[in-house]
């Protein structure tokens, strides 16, 4: 008989959560690509920072960026940390897309998936989640980026292997999955990780999808 759990987990989970509206609001390529960038290593909030201060500063464009200066752009990134290689990458990324593919990503995302995606990760500082990110988001693909939280999420409720990496848990998931959903699923594993199943001491006894949970009793 087929695991209803997967099925029953993400229904539990949609009623849990009201998913944010930004998620359906149709993201510039761009934009989410420098935000997701500085959101590597980063709390949310301090992303959040960064971002208003770069958008501040110059208009969220290759064309603006490629020209910043590398200092103007470190000086809005500082409360992000790593900034000093965060602001390259942004640079270096923008003068890319600037020369390379006419300052927009259009191109690029309207390449399959996996091709897409490759092309996406031989930018600097760009690896499979940032990718994958730009690629859900942005050009609605069908791709399940895996940050920390769907990692742990999905591993603790035995959905991925417990010793996969990022391509192991991102296969995992989409292979139960119907592509429909793939949008919900890493919004909603984000959302109950950052409630519930927390990384230290997570909130097992009150986890509204805690009967689905083969690691529930690790911290009775």
């Amino acid at each position: 008989m087929a695991d209803k759990r997967p099925k029953s987990i993400l229904e539990v989970l949609r009623k849990t959560f009201i998913m944010p509206e930004w998620t359906t609001s149709g993201e510039d390529p761009f934009k989410t690509l420098v935000i997701t960038i500085i959101s590597q290593n980063t709390a949310d909030r301090n992303t959040s920072r960064a971002f208003e201060n770069l958008s501040n500063k110059f208009k969220i464009a290759p064309e603006a960026l490629a020209k910043a200066e590398s200092k103007e752009i470190e000086d809005c990134l500082k409360v992000a940390g790593l900034y000093r290689n965060k602001a390259k990458t942004i640079k270096h990324i923008s003068q890319i897309i600037l020369e390379k593919y006419h300052g927009n990503l259009k191109s690029i995302l309207s390449q399959p998936t996996e091709e897409a995606r490759k092309t996406l990760m031989q930018f600097p500082g760009v690896g499979p989640k940032t990718a994958d990110v730009v690629l859900l988001f942005c050009a609605k693909q069908n791709t399940i980026p895996v940050d920390t939280h769907v990692d742990r999420v999905s591993k603790r409720l035995g959905l991925a292997p417990s010793k996969g990496n990022y391509e192991a848990v991102r296969k995992a998931l989409q292979s139960i999955y119907d592509p429909q959903d793939y949008l919900q699923v890493h919004v909603l594993w984000i959302l109950h990780g950052r409630k519930y199943c927390r990384a230290r001491l997570p909130l097992c006894k009150e986890c509204p999808i805690n009967i689905f949970c083969p690691s529930r009793h690790l911290w009775d």
